[in-house]
């Protein structure tokens, strides 16, 4: 049997997950880590992008989230970020939209402040969409 950890994320309008883990595999800002029990301490900047947890049924299930800090303790393991989404909480319109915009700001060429953020814009859109069509993908494998 595999040895569990506790695991929450949270955002600041919601505890988006709280239970016991395998693993957790996400982005820090110098690369990928997986994180499972008994794993050192440390707390490290996390990026925008998909987070996978294998839950204590041994299923992989993924996420989006934005930027945050991912804190590893002894006892628990805690994600702080902005936003976090099940593929079945996109709203893939909005983020079609959202992408949509921010390439035409990008490729207007508009001042550095309005690039930066269609950039972070455009990151949020793509990484939204992808955790979407993870979701979709797997219901089409289904049956």
């Amino acid at each position: 049997m595999a040895v569990l950890f506790p695991f929450e994320v949270h955002t600041p309008y919601r505890r988006f997950f709280s239970d016991q883990i395998e693993a957790l595999v996400i982005t820090l800002i110098d690369g990928e880590i997986g994180v499972y029990a008994n794993h050192s301490a440390f707390t490290a900047p996390v990026e925008t992008g998909i987070m996978k947890i294998k839950d204590k049924d041994g299923t992989w299930r993924s996420a989006f989230t934005t930027d945050g800090i991912l804190e590893v303790k002894e006892h628990k393991t805690v994600l702080m970020v902005d936003a976090a989404e099940w593929p079945d909480e996109i709203d893939g319109d909005r983020a079609e939209a959202a992408k949509q915009r921010a390439e035409e700001i990008l490729n207007a060429g508009a001042l550095k402040f309005e690039t930066d953020r269609a950039a972070s814009s455009l990151k949020r859109a793509t990484f939204r969409l992808k955790v979407r069509d993870l979701r979709r993908n797997a219901d089409s494998t289904i049956g």
